[in-house]
């Protein structure tokens, strides 16, 4: 499943972006918001996201804000999860090569709906390497989440 959350600032692209994967009949769960609201705040939906996407290692997130930074920032929160920011095709497949990322934070303000588009579909398509180094950082990444 693939599941996806946005405030103000990054919801025209979510609904854009979801348009797009319903079209081409992806799964998706929209943990919103549901509808435009200049007062809302991004940690709500960014949690939402990160508890969804951490109970199934299947699982997707993609979030949206102005700058990308804040619903990164509150995904990388939730234990099991790994959110990164990206800008360009090239981290976002990097991202899931080397780091087997489970949620990409998407910059909203910056991304025209073609290259984020690009950016969503090599998320979802690109596998993990597998590659020892990348296996053995993972295990430490584990290992900071437990002592912290």
């Amino acid at each position: 499943m693939i599941f996806l959350g946005a405030d103000h600032r990054g919801f025209e692209l979510k609904e854009r972006i979801r348009k797009l994967l319903l079209d081409e009949g992806y799964q998706i769960t929209d943990l919103g918001n549901k509808q435009l609201d200049p007062g809302d705040d991004y940690v709500i939906f960014a949690e939402k996201v990160a508890e969804a996407v951490v109970n199934d290692p299947a699982n997707r997130g993609i979030l949206f804000c102005g700058s990308g930074a804040g619903v990164d920032i509150v995904a990388n929160k939730i234990d099991g999860i790994r959110s990164a920011l990206v800008f360009d095709l090239a981290r976002t497949i990097q991202a899931r090569e080397h780091e087997d990322v489970n949620i990409i934070s998407l910059p909203a303000d910056t991304l025209e709906v073609e290259k984020a588009y690009e950016m969503v579909k090599a998320f979802l398509n690109t596998k993990f390497s597998g590659e020892t180094r990348h296996l053995r950082r993972l295990e430490e990444l584990k290992e900071v989440e437990e002592h912290h």
